[in-house]
């Protein structure tokens, strides 16, 4: 599928399709505990960009999971995105986190 923006006048084709693939390979990077998908994504919802929404509880709760597999700039983008969030939105995220954690240890067991 192809979108058309307007830039400044020009019309443009944006293949959201390549956008989309690249969101579901790195959430199936993720299933498989890949860190540095964890962080893909975070940054994907945080700016609302490879076909993702821009979502800071999506996005907290991706850079806290990269965060705990020790990836460092993750931790300091989860503060950054904490600024922009209220109490109750970092407990949805950090709730949303626990429950990845959850499933993926059913997966494996």
């Amino acid at each position: 599928m192809k979108l058309t923006s307007i830039d400044g006048g020009n019309a443009q084709q944006l293949n959201t399709k390549a956008a989309d693939q690249l969101v579901a390979e790195c959430l199936a990077s993720a299933a498989q505990g890949d860190g540095t998908a964890y962080f893909d994504l975070g940054v994907a919802f945080s700016t609302g960009s490879h076909g993702a929404p821009c979502d800071l509880v999506e996005a907290h709760k991706w850079f806290n999971l990269a965060a705990v597999e020790g990836h460092e700039e993750a931790a300091w983008c989860r503060a950054d995105v904490s600024d922009e969030m209220t109490a109750r939105e970092i407990a949805e995220a950090q709730r949303r986190a626990r429950e990845w954690l959850r499933a993926s240890d059913r997966k494996v067991a």
